[in-house]
């Protein structure tokens, strides 16, 4: 366990106040911790320590920590305070309307024992005053240099999160961000470059806000998904290494000509998830040689000129690749057809695939037509998967 007193057993057996030999007790201090991290509870494993004195202070050797649901935030700065273990492989916290000075004690303190993997999520509730504070009222974290951490994923409910301006993520492999206000001098993309972040390979940021533009430039980087990310106005990635990227609810003004949306670079791509609108030619990706499955956005087998655009970037992606292993496909007709344009012309040609996921939302309209277009450019399909939603 890293101490000294992990190895054997403590003291003598404890009374057990029934005139019988307590066995469990008996057990080495090993096997006494590895049961009480089975209870997945701080407070619950500290709390055995009024069964005997074998058990007193066996809590503060436990390897990882989990602090249930509403922990209070100066029951944590105790916690930690008392926990003997130099090297802590895991925490795990879910807390309501955290502190930001209490994190701003504690944070530090685990930034430099973890050597494992940290969930730190805060709840705040619709219902209750304090979620409506705009996150400047709730104050901003810091986020210190976790040098020695494989994985951090940070849920919050929009607080402020500053980025440390210097420090190396030396071991960091897997990096979440769900519901963060980013905040600060700092980038993300400062934050998370080669030689900030040499060994991180899966990255997430999801219902972020202060995301506008985003570069990355990560040797390492096998995994990239920004998911509903409403003030990204451009991404740059440049990953040789990356295998999987997905890109959902980002680029919300991405049909103005103006604006810049993204250029990727990712040779070694398997996997392309790309549900964002887009002027075709503000979306630049490189050579995927490699590429085995894509997944677009809705192709609208009827609809008005705004549609017509949306089918556009679908098709701009399409016609990027000449041949794919799987290919994920969604044609959408309206509820009400009315007057409105048949589109389905606009879908000229698709790439060479050999297994089609072709899902249909057809709102009880005859469908047959459209998914006959779809099926005859695709003279090299070996497998077809149909859904009806």
């Amino acid at each position: 366990m890293g101490t000294a007193q992990s190895v054997g057993r403590r003291d003598s057996y404890a009374d057990t106040g029934a005139g019988g030999e307590d066995l469990i007790s008996a057990l080495p201090d090993d096997m006494l911790v590895h049961i009480l991290l089975q209870l997945r509870d701080a407070a619950a494993a500290a709390r055995t320590s009024i069964l005997a004195r074998r058990w007193r202070g066996l809590w503060a050797l436990l390897p990882q920590l989990t602090f249930a649901d509403g922990i209070e935030h100066h029951r944590i700065v105790s916690a930690l305070a008392a926990h003997q273990v130099p090297d802590l492989r895991g925490l795990r916290v879910a807390t309501r309307h955290a502190s930001v000075e209490y994190l701003a004690v504690w944070l530090p303190n685990v930034a430099r024992r973890l050597t494992g993997s940290m969930l730190l999520r805060v709840v705040w509730h619709d219902n209750e005053e304090v979620a409506e504070l705009e996150p400047e009222q709730r104050g901003a974290i810091l986020l210190p240099c976790f040098q020695r951490a494989t994985t951090v994923i940070l849920e919050f409910s929009f607080l402020r999160l500053v980025l440390p301006p210097s420090g190396v993520f030396a071991r960091l492999n897997v990096l979440e961000l769900v519901g963060i206000h980013l905040y600060g001098q700092c980038s993300l993309a400062n934050a998370l470059s080669s030689p900030r972040c040499p060994s991180l390979q899966i990255l997430s940021v999801q219902n972020a806000r202060g995301l506008g533009n985003f570069t990355i430039h990560s040797k390492s980087l096998l995994e990239l998904k920004l998911l509903k990310l409403p003030d990204m106005q451009q991404l740059i990635v440049g990953a040789p290494s990356l295998q999987m990227l997905i890109i959902m609810g980002c680029f919300t003004d991405g049909l103005n000509p103006s604006q810049p949306v993204a250029n990727i670079s990712a040779p070694r791509l398997e996997l392309l998830l790309w549900t964002c609108d887009f002027v075709p030619s503000s979306l630049q990706l490189g050579e995927m040689a490699h590429l085995q499955c894509l997944v677009t956005g809705n192709f609208f087998v009827y609809g008005p000129i705004s549609f017509a655009l949306q089918n556009r970037c679908c098709m701009s992606i399409l016609q990027h690749f000449e041949r794919l292993s799987v290919l994920n496909l969604y044609i959408i007709y309206p509820p009400v057809i009315g007057n409105m344009e048949y589109l389905m012309e606009d879908m000229t040609s698709l790439p060479d695939v050999t297994i089609l996921n072709l899902d249909v939302t057809a709102y009880v309209h005859s469908f047959g037509a459209s998914v006959f277009h779809v099926l005859r450019m695709c003279p090299c399909l070996k497998a077809l998967l149909l859904n009806f939603l």
